[in-house]
Formats: structure tokens, sequence, C-alpha cells
């Protein structure tokens, strides 16, 4: 049998914490979690913390119920790429930009432009300027030399 996805609502996210230990029927919970029975049953099924009293009847505790959503989560991937790199986007890995130039856009946005060393195509990454490294000054400063030019090229 294969491991089916458990779906968090955000209802039963909020609501879980707050269930106070009680023994009650499956949708009776259901309902005060806001959730489909199905998924609470599904939960069940797949390990939540709870005990079984008479009657199919549950007793669920909520700070147990929270930790159990917590355990489920998979965890962000932040993957942070270097001040050179960018995603290609052909080849997929992130690679060295070459002949990089980088352009702002507005306020502390920047895009960072080059090509891939491996296929040769166009590489775009977006990026943002730290509070130390520009001002907002010299960054619409260096807006106005990027138009002052382009009219004089024109």
């Amino acid at each position: 049998m294969t491991q089916k996805r458990i779906v968090l609502p955000p209802s039963g996210i909020v609501k879980a914490p707050g269930l106070p230990p009680r023994v009650s029927k499956v949708c009776q919970l259901a309902i005060e979690l806001t959730l489909p029975e199905r998924t609470l049953r599904d939960w069940l099924e797949a390990g939540v913390a709870h005990q079984r009293a008479e009657r199919a009847r549950i007793r669920g505790y909520g700070p147990d119920f929270s930790n159990w959503q917590v355990g489920q989560r998979t965890p962000k991937k932040e993957k942070q790429l270097a001040p050179g790199q960018a995603g290609c986007f052909r080849c997929r890995p992130s690679v060295e930009m070459l002949e990089a130039s980088s352009h702002p856009i507005k306020r502390k946005l920047i895009m960072p432009k080059g090509t891939c060393h491996q296929c040769g195509c166009m590489l775009n990454r977006a990026g943002r300027i730290s509070d130390h490294q520009a001002s907002p000054v010299s960054v619409s400063a260096s807006l106005k030399n990027l138009l002052t030019e382009a009219l004089n090229a024109s």
C-alpha cells in the first residue's frame, strides 16, 4: 500500500493547538476543526496522537495534534546562489555567469544578466541590494545614468 500525502489545511493548523483533552466522535472533532471528516480519519490512520475510547470515540489533545502537524511538514529548501551564479533553464544546474553585468530595476532591486558557460543561453537573476551595499540615492543615480545613456544612444 502506498503512503498517502497528508494535506494540512490552514484551519486545522490554527485550531488544533486549542483542542481541550476530551472524548468526542470523529465527526464532532472534524466540525470543531472545520475539516472534512475524511481528512481527520486519514490523519488518525497516519499516526496523529490520540487514544481510542468506547464506541467510535477518540480522545485527542490539541498540543499533540499540533506537534504531529509540525512533524508532517516538509522543511523548506533554501538554496542560496553565490553572487556570480544563476540558474540556467536550458541545462538546469546553477552555473557561473559569463560576461555578467548588473542593471538596476527600481529602488533596491537589481537584475544581474550574463550568459551560461555550458550552453551559451542568456541568464537573468533578480536580486536585491542590501542596505550597507548601496543607498537608494546611488540606485536612483545609476538609474538616471542608464536613462541618459539610452537617450544619448538614440
